[in-house]
């Protein structure tokens, strides 16, 4: 259920749930697609009314689906000691674990239910993906070495809330290493726990419920 994005530089690690390199190559056809169906529409449309309204009706068909493709290729979460650096479309952005004022994990219920950190420092706030699953147990989840050099940072803020989502993340990356069941690796778990709640809506673990997927 995990994958390891390709190394970057010394002491980065890519922290992306689907290694960014696999996704290019779809995404590079979706963008061709999308500017074949825009132009191509506009040929036609250009039969039917004149020059410029065409163009404006090829832009509205493709331009939307090729400029989501060309930033969703551009994305890179990676973590370089405490600090994690977030690459958009809009730029890099980063915020230096060490200094947060917030630690939270977030789980999203549903048919594929998904579970992120949300990390938070002064009015900056990063959301970092550790996995997602299915109804039936099949998902995909960080790598371990991206959730061991998570653990790492977060052991280094003084916040009791960083240290218990350490050791969390520090026992997940034993169970992947060790590829235990997945009702053994304590974000599945987290998961389940939230599904049994029947909760509808994204639900914050408290600490009680850390300390618990934690043991």
């Amino acid at each position: 259920m995990t994958e390891q994005s390709t190394p970057g530089p010394a002491n980065e690690v890519g922290l992306d749930l689907i290694a960014p390199e696999l996704l290019a190559p779809a995404l590079r056809r979706l963008t061709l697609a999308a500017i074949g169906i825009g132009v191509g529409v506009g040929l036609l449309a250009a039969i039917l009314v004149n020059w410029p309204v065409a163009i404006a009706i090829g832009l509205v068909l493709g331009a939307p689906t090729a400029l989501y493709a060309i930033a969703v290729q551009r994305r890179r979460i990676r973590l370089s000691g405490t600090v994690i650096r977030a690459r958009t479309w809009r730029g890099e952005r980063s915020l230096d674990i060490a200094d947060a004022t917030g630690v939270e994990i977030l789980v999203h219920p549903g048919r594929l239910s998904r579970i992120l950190l949300r990390v938070t420092a002064g009015p900056d706030t990063r959301i970092i993906p550790l996995g997602m699953y299915t109804d039936s147990g099949d998902g995909r989840e960080l790598h371990a070495l991206g959730l061991r050099k998570l653990a790492d940072a977060l052991a280094a803020c003084p916040l009791a809330a960083a240290l218990a989502v350490s050791d969390l993340l520090i026992r997940q990356s034993r169970a992947e290493v060790r590829d235990a069941y997945a009702e053994e690796r304590p974000l599945y778990r987290a998961v389940g726990l939230v599904r049994d709640r029947d909760a509808v809506s994204t639900v914050v673990l408290t600490d009680a419920d850390i300390a618990q997927l934690a043991r």
